[in-house]
């Protein structure tokens, strides 16, 4: 099955809007968990524009606190650029998952992937720091096989594959070959012992094709998820999505 977690940096960033605490994150979180997530996902950005570290260190606890009395547990996927106070807050909190994802400044979301030849011994050390805190390491990947071979030599568990080239596709023919890109890629960091996500302007419209990704395990959603979920109520949503994966959902 193909986990679903929800990106709950929208609630944040609606919160920050207006200042004070209205709408609360760990009450979207606990939302999301009991319309059947399998994961929550954030991504603290150094100018705190959504997600903070407080939110951050907070998700960590009431996910401690529900996972004693779940099974199987949620997990917690911190997303980021490996800039040292992220690297300490994944640390200090303990994360199931970190998403390492390079930033460019000024950006809106994130539209670049690794570089692994340039950024290779960069990120080598830190993945094996947060490995050896029994942190799962996940990077953000393009289809390009070489990077992805690269990205096994530094040690990463995962690829988070970019899917909005896909999800972005206009034409069936266009569709067909972004979404057969994905597929080559993930056979091969299949074959190179990688586990495989993937993220970026997934909907309730292009996510059902996904389902046919090799090896898919995790998909992270947020911005339509949340979009959606204005229209159909949050835990609607989250279901929604989880039939769109193929889930049984009741």
């Amino acid at each position: 099955m193909t986990a679903l977690s929800v990106n709950v940096n929208k609630i944040a960033t609606l919160r920050n809007s207006r200042g004070g605490d209205i709408p609360d994150v760990l009450t979207a979180v606990d939302t999301c968990v009991a319309a059947g997530a399998q994961g929550i996902t954030v991504h603290p950005r150094e100018d705190e524009r959504h997600i903070r570290p407080a939110d951050v260190q907070d998700i960590a606890e009431r996910l401690i606190e529900i996972n004693t009395q779940k099974t199987p547990t949620i997990e917690y996927n911190i997303e980021g650029d490996p800039r040292p106070d992220l690297i300490d807050m994944v640390l200090r909190t303990k994360p199931t998952q970190c998403t390492l994802v390079p930033v460019v400044a000024g950006e809106i979301t994130s539209h670049t992937v690794w570089d692994i030849r340039q950024d290779g011994d960069t990120l080598k050390p830190i993945i094996a720091a947060l490995k050896d805190a029994d942190i799962r390491v996940s990077l953000f990947s393009g289809t390009d096989v070489e990077q992805i071979a690269r990205t096994r030599d530094i040690g990463a568990d995962r690829i988070e594959l970019y899917t909005a080239p896909y999800a972005m596709a206009a034409t069936e023919a266009d569709i067909e070959r972004e979404f057969g890109l994905l597929e080559t890629a993930a056979a091969k960091a299949i074959d190179f012992g990688l586990g495989i996500n993937a993220g970026h302007d997934l909907n309730l419209d292009n996510l059902p094709l996904m389902q046919k990704l090799p090896g898919l395990l995790e998909v992270s959603i947020g911005h339509h998820l949340m979009a959606d979920a204005l229209y159909i109520g949050m835990a609607a949503a989250v279901k929604a999505y989880r039939r769109a994966l193929g889930q049984q959902v009741t």
